[in-house]
């Protein structure tokens, strides 16, 4: 079954879909390990990864499109992508559905940020009219190829013009034709329970920790009537944490006692990364 079509049918079914966040290959395959049933690219930890960038719209679609490749390559899990504000005006988004779609992502979402974008949990955000998002998603809904790629509209009108606007944005492009709705960063749980029922789409919630938006469980997310919960910095920056831990402890003790029980194993990771296979495949094609 295609992944676009395996999306759809997770999309379709009851419940709440978990989406954790991972920004490369290792991260994915931890997180299909771990029984997710699909994975979302953040942005925001794939520039911070890959280049070293805040999220404030660095990052190039080539560099985008090409950890998502690789990402999409690594895992037999749907990928959902980030593909902040399509990187450019209405052309730019018809080409950039078609490169992540041949790319193999699931689904991805576009946003109504003005180019260069960042976070939704920062501040100083900038948008684009209402208008210009709904040619964008025309734009994006002609390139797409395969009928089960799932579209889905972010707007970040919350934080510039209140909830009530981002609501109207998010029904105009419901209108348009998107199969999902992300309003980022709403400020109360009250709100969130408001945004989950705003649209008759499926929506997406973004748990984002020390964000604009309050921490609330899968449980209360599902009941309020959210199709996704997004987690999509957790993994990274309790990787953050971890590595911290280590770099102190090495830099103070010089010795790894103080942290070597939280340390996974290097058959671990090997077995994680597939390395039997490649052991057989060097036999299999060995010169007798």
């Amino acid at each position: 079954m295609k992944k676009t079509t395996q999306l759809r049918k997770l999309i379709e079914q009851e419940g709440i879909i978990i989406s954790p966040g991972i920004y490369d290959c290792l991260s994915a395959k931890m997180a299909e390990s771990a029984g997710f049933k699909m994975v979302g690219i953040t942005g925001a930890g794939l520039a911070a990864s890959l280049l070293g960038y805040p999220d404030v719209g660095i990052t190039s679609m080539a560099e985008v499109l090409n950890q998502s490749r690789n990402i999409v390559k690594s895992v037999d899990i749907p990928v959902f992508a980030d593909c902040d504000t399509g990187f450019g005006n209405p052309l730019n988004v018809y080409r950039t559905i078609q490169e992540f779609e041949d790319a193999g992502v699931a689904g991805l979402f576009i946003e109504d940020q003005k180019y260069p974008k960042r976070c939704g949990h920062f501040e100083g955000k900038q948008l684009i009219s209402t208008q210009e998002m709904v040619k964008k998603i025309e734009a994006a809904r002609d390139a797409r190829k395969d009928p089960d790629l799932v579209i889905m509209a972010r707007t970040d009108a919350r934080a510039v013009y209140g909830l009530d606007a981002a609501i109207e944005r998010a029904k105009a492009y419901v209108e348009a034709g998107v199969d999902m709705i992300f309003i980022e960063a709403p400020q109360t749980v009250e709100e969130l329970r408001i945004v989950a029922k705003a649209v008759d789409v499926p929506s997406m919630a973004n748990m984002v920790e020390g964000g604009k938006t309050p921490i609330v469980s899968v449980q209360e997310l599902e009941e309020m009537g959210f199709k996704f919960a997004s987690f999509s910095g957790s993994a990274q920056k309790i990787a953050l944490s971890a590595m911290q831990e280590l770099f102190e402890c090495l830099k103070t003790t010089g010795r790894l006692d103080g942290v070597l029980d939280k340390i996974a194993s290097l058959s671990a990771r090997s077995q994680l990364l597939g390395l039997q296979r490649y052991y057989d495949m060097e036999k299999k094609y060995a010169v007798e």
